[in-house]
C-alpha cells in the first residue's frame, strides 16, 4: 500500500500528481481484491502550502482511475502544525453546542 501523503517542492507537483494517481490505482485494485470499490467521484485531492507558496500549484486535474479529479482548495477541516485536529473537533464541539442551544430556545415556544 502506498502513503497518500507527500510532501514535494512546488518544481516537483508534476511528478507527485503522476505519483498521487499511481497510489490511488493501488488503493483502487486493493478495494476491488477485497470486494470494494473505489468511487472516484467522491474522491478529492488537496494540495496544501504554505500562504507564500499557494500561487505555485497547480489546478490541473488529478486522474483517479478513469477520471479527473480537479484539486479541491478548502475540505472545511482545520488542520493543526500537529495534525491533532484539536482545532477541528474544538470547532465542531462548538458548532453543535450553538445548534442544540437553537434548539432547546424553539422548544419553550
Amino acid at each position: 500500500m502506498c502513503s497518500i501523503y507527500r510532501y514535494c517542492q512546488p518544481s516537483e507537483i508534476g511528478s507527485l500528481a503522476q505519483q498521487v494517481s499511481i497510489c490511488i490505482d493501488e488503493v483502487s485494485a486493493w478495494t476491488k481484491a477485497n470486494q470494494l470499490q473505489l468511487n472516484p467521484a467522491k474522491t478529492e485531492v488537496l494540495w496544501c502550502a504554505s500562504t507564500r507558496c499557494q500561487h505555485l500549484i497547480s489546478t490541473e486535474p488529478i486522474r483517479i482511475g478513469d477520471a479527473s479529479v480537479l484539486p479541491v482548495q478548502d475540505l472545511g477541516v482545520y488542520i493543526d502544525a500537529n495534525i491533532i485536529m484539536k482545532s477541528h473537533v474544538t470547532n465542531t464541539v462548538g458548532s453543535c453546542f450553538a445548534a442544540l442551544h437553537q434548539i432547546s430556545s424553539m422548544q419553550r415556544l
